[in-house]
């Protein structure tokens, strides 16, 4: 039932965003109104998308990883995961960009990868596919991580990689927080998807 109150909500508040230009300006990402006092953007441009080709990604992939997530941690963990992750995705991205003036952000793609990562780690050898190749689903999850952290800095393709690097290490704490058991069947795993973390970390501090 949340995982649907979820889509439904950011269809609502997309097609509002579509159609009201107004209200999508209002409640957009954006690092200088953050910093000038408007918190909430750190949630509310998490339910806006550019388009409904932007929305119909983020929401498919949601609904395609958040099953099993709600199956192991419950309705009420699955949500913390979600606001978390997007909350800290936003975060992430306004401390790289918080004194860009025209930078602008959209979308549910940080608390999309942190659902995303919380299920690897409830599931590290499942398959997931990069492209067409099959791979267990902790190589994709080291590989991205390395890709988002690289890509902040070196890309410049108009997709919040930082958001989705500030997903991923929320939903990756948050599961282990509220399945610490995880640590212990998968230690080799947890520690192997720790290391860009700590790279980013250290190099950003």
């Amino acid at each position: 039932m949340t995982s649907f109150l979820i889509i439904l909500a950011n269809i609502i508040f997309s097609y509002r965003g579509f159609k009201n230009r107004r209200f999508f300006d209002k409640y957009k990402f954006n690092p200088i109104a953050v910093k000038n006092g408007e918190i909430i953007r750190y949630i509310s441009s998490g339910f806006l998308h550019v388009n409904q080709g932007h929305l119909f990604v983020n929401m498919l992939t949601f609904f395609f990883f958040s099953g099993s997530v709600v199956r192991s941690v419950g309705e009420m963990g699955f949500l913390i995961i979600y606001i978390a992750s997007l909350y800290v995705g936003n975060l992430v991205t306004y401390r790289v960009n918080k004194n860009k003036t025209n930078y602008n952000a959209v979308g549910a793609s940080g608390a999309v990868m942190g659902i995303v990562y919380s299920s690897i780690l409830l599931d590290p050898k499942m398959t997931l596919y990069f492209i067409i190749i099959p791979m267990p689903a902790y190589v994709f999850g080291l590989l991205y991580l390395w890709y988002s952290i690289y890509s902040m800095k070196n890309v410049r393709d108009n997709i919040g990689h930082e958001a989705h690097l500030g997903g991923a290490i929320a939903g990756f704490f948050i599961t282990i927080f509220l399945k610490p058991e995880i640590i212990a069947n998968n230690l080799s795993i947890v520690l192997i998807l720790l290391i860009p973390i700590i790279y980013f970390y250290l190099k950003n501090r």
